[in-house]
């Protein structure tokens, strides 16, 4: 008589497990999109109503998955979508790809993860692999994930199947994807990890196994830390740069020509998106509970916290040099989304610095061809267009986010003051615009 393990494996095998995605956005239908070339039928399961009416329509929200090859996946049958949880009782695998926000009080907020896992607790069966991949601190799939499955009688690693694996998604990267970039998969138990490597294997190119879901848990957070605290230091560098007159792009320049010993992070406004302000402190927070104090993770917080401030100081006396108060000035911010040629606004440092320059007296107004709305964290806006009309009618221009959609030397022409918060504007020759680096 096949195991539970023996028999799974063998669907895996003959493409007959059944998928379910928990939470499709930037994670989730990417997720979703590779299993089903794979040949597997997959289900995305949401709360949001319009998300699901979208993907059974064959319509993409997310910019990294071409509309194209999302409708072709649906019109095969092998992509549907669903706000009814009780189709998790109906599939052989589960992946959690909610989100992990933290609270004000920058503690983890559980509430998604929790909320998912209670769905599943009503619907799951013998015979079934869970895959956690929301970001979140060591301890929480042993915490919170296998006691409220095991619950129902099932012995892990034998009638349950249950796993860590961290998400890695960069949204917007034109090299590396959900396929190729490689999946580390931390288990209850060996034949957990086993389970979640066949499958895995079969739409990730590379799988990466490790000891345990502490470890699985910990092996994202310390690719997280380690960017926020090396971002931390290269602003804490541009704002000791800015105090002894010396231009830090140009140090950073020469200090990447080492082959060997050097790492390359530039300075900016702040940092966005659901990563790399937020993971840290999930482990900042978990050690805190050990009596610890993660002091390189708040530290780094702290700086980095500290630059949309910092950029609205910048643009203020930067106004002074021309005799201009920051109160009443128009002031036309160049980018809203996180990053660059993306339309994500999650954690956007440019939100801050528009809440500061308006709490300041300043008339804001935005650019943002990916971005040509924002009702988000209080604020209403549209973006405006870019015309030089709209420029020259500004007191100041902040680039906040160098979006390569952008032409620099046209802005560098018809802009009065430009304060360049990702030295954008490196490559134009003596523009017309005042123009204050970082």
């Amino acid at each position: 008589m096949s195991t539970m393990k023996e028999t799974l494996l063998e669907k895996i095998e003959n493409r007959e497990v059944r998928i379910a995605v928990i939470g499709i956005g930037y994670v989730g239908l990417p997720l979703v999109v590779e299993f089903a070339k794979e040949g597997y039928h997959v289900t995305g399961v949401d709360v949001n109503a319009e998300k699901v009416r979208l993907i059974n329509e064959g319509h993409s929200y997310i910019p990294d998955v071409p509309t194209e090859e999302l409708a072709g996946l649906v019109d095969k049958g092998l992509i549907s979508a669903s706000t009814d949880f009780s189709v998790l009782g109906e599939v052989d695998a589960i992946s959690i790809c909610v989100p992990t926000p933290l609270r004000k009080t920058k503690d983890p907020d559980m509430s998604y993860i929790i909320a998912a896992t209670d769905e599943i607790v009503k619907y799951c069966r013998k015979g079934q692999l869970i895959v956690l991949e929301s970001t979140t601190y060591p301890g929480t799939t042993d915490e919170l994930i296998i006691p409220r499955l095991v619950k129902n009688g099932f012995t892990l690693g034998e009638d349950i199947f249950i796993c860590f694996s961290p998400e890695r998604v960069d949204p917007g990267n034109p090299v590396y994807n959900t396929r190729n970039t490689p999946k580390v998969i931390g288990g209850a138990t060996p034949n957990c990890v086993e389970v979640a490597t066949a499958l895995y294997g079969k739409a990730i190119n590379t799988i990466i196994p490790v000891s345990s879901t502490a470890a699985a848990e910990m092996v994202k957070l310390l690719e997280n830390t380690f960017r926020a605290v090396n971002i931390g230091l290269v602003n804490e560098m541009a704002i000791m740069c800015d105090k002894l007159d010396v231009n830090v792009w140009e140090v950073i320049e020469a200090a990447s020509t080492k082959p060997f010993g050097f790492m390359t992070f530039y300075p900016g406004p702040g940092l966005g998106g659901h990563c790399i302000p937020i993971d840290p402190l999930y482990l900042s927070w978990k050690l805190k509970a050990l009596n610890y104090n993660a002091r390189f993770i708040e530290m780094a917080s702290e700086i980095n916290s500290s630059m949309p401030p910092y950029v609205v100081t910048k643009v203020m006396d930067t106004l002074n040099t021309v005799k201009k108060s920051v109160n009443g000035a128009k002031v036309l911010v160049m980018g809203v989304a996180y990053k660059r040629d993306i339309d994500d606004l999650r954690e956007s440092p440019a939100l801050d610095i528009i809440h500061l320059l308006q709490d300041r007296g300043a008339e804001v107004s935005y650019h943002d061809a990916f971005v040509p709305t924002m009702h988000h964290e209080g604020l209403k806006m549209e973006s405006v267009d870019l015309t030089e009309e709209a420029v020259s009618a500004a007191d100041c221009v902040v680039i906040v986010t160098d979006h390569t959609t952008i032409d620099y030397a046209w802005l560098a022409e018809h802009a009065r003051i430009i304060v360049d918060t990702r030295n954008a504007l490196k490559n134009i020759k003596n523009p017309k615009a005042l123009v204050e680096l970082l």
